[in-house]
């Protein structure tokens, strides 16, 4: 399977343009089969590769989704992380904020959740929410009681960005690996997937009215996600914006993005200290008697 990161990847200080990214691509497949064993291939590989990590206990890794509705997050998290040992993995999906956490700043509710060393944290939405929905929607700031004015400029935002950038560098400086995926879905695809949720009986639970309201603000959100992409790209944590139109190759460009990731850590089993392999050989003397 050929991917080449660089062709998903967000420069650091590059502006996005949206319209200028596809939503769909030549497929890195030629048929449902083959696709199914390029999967296999990569979730084992990925699971070996925590395995390592959960081993070595020294890097943390923190994969975050973000993506407009039907972009197929569940999904991509379903399917590329099926082969991980639930021990070394772990998910977060960050709906509205409750009351106990408005009584606090923003990124809160996001740092009690980071992942420890050794293991894997995924965020189903994130962070990334306070300066995306928050921003096309900008009432919600007032439930936040946030002391100092003023709220909702130019400058509010890019403190914002600011502040996020920050805490990802330091996050990166003390082990944690962040990986940024912006699932770039068309507006057209959305609504065929949409209609198809009506349309299964056992999908009807995941549309409501306030999906379909939400499309009005369609341009709104893509205005924010071109400024959120563009401000908070980094060296230490890229984005990377995934065509999405299509399920099963956004799912093998996103596991070979992850398991390349990963790679580049250059992760080994610890190596036993001189003592800890005196341990051994007494406890394999005792195993044989």
């Amino acid at each position: 399977m050929k991917v080449d990161i660089k062709n998903f990847i967000v420069p650091p200080s590059r502006k996005v343009k949206l319209d200028k990214w596809p939503t769909l691509i030549k497929p890195v497949y030629d048929s449902k089969q083959e696709y199914k064993a390029l999967l296999d291939v990569q979730v084992a590989a990925l699971s070996e590769k925590q395995e390592i990590q959960y081993a070595s206990n020294s890097f943390a890794v923190l994969v975050i989704f973000q993506a407009m509705d039907a972009a197929g997050k569940d999904s991509a998290i379903k399917h590329v992380m099926s082969g991980i040992n639930p021990q070394g993995c772990q998910v977060f999906s960050f709906k509205h904020p409750s009351a106990n956490e408005l009584d606090h700043d923003y990124l809160w509710r996001t740092t009690r959740a980071l992942p420890e060393r050794g293991r894997i944290g995924i965020f189903n939405r994130s962070y990334y929410e306070e300066v995306l929905a928050v921003r096309v929607h900008p009432e919600i700031l007032e439930a936040q009681r946030i002391p100092d004015g003023p709220v909702n400029g130019d400058e509010f935002w890019q403190e914002r960005y600011r502040s996020i950038v920050g805490l990802e560098r330091h996050l990166h400086h003390n082990g944690t690996r962040i990986i940024k995926f912006f699932l770039h879905l068309s507006k057209e695809e959305q609504r065929k997937r949409l209609l198809a949720r009506i349309d299964k009986p056992e999908k009807n639970w995941k549309i409501s009215l306030a999906d379909v309201e939400e499309r009005a603000f369609w341009d709104e959100y893509m205005r924010a996600y071109e400024d959120c992409l563009s401000e908070t790209s980094t060296r230490e944590a890229p984005w990377y914006i995934v065509p999405a139109d299509d399920k099963a190759n956004a799912r093998l460009i996103i596991s070979h993005i992850i398991l390349e990731r990963f790679k580049s850590l250059k992760l080994t089993y610890p190596t036993p200290t001189e003592e800890h392999r005196k341990e051994l050989k007494l406890i394999r003397k005792q195993l044989l008697e």
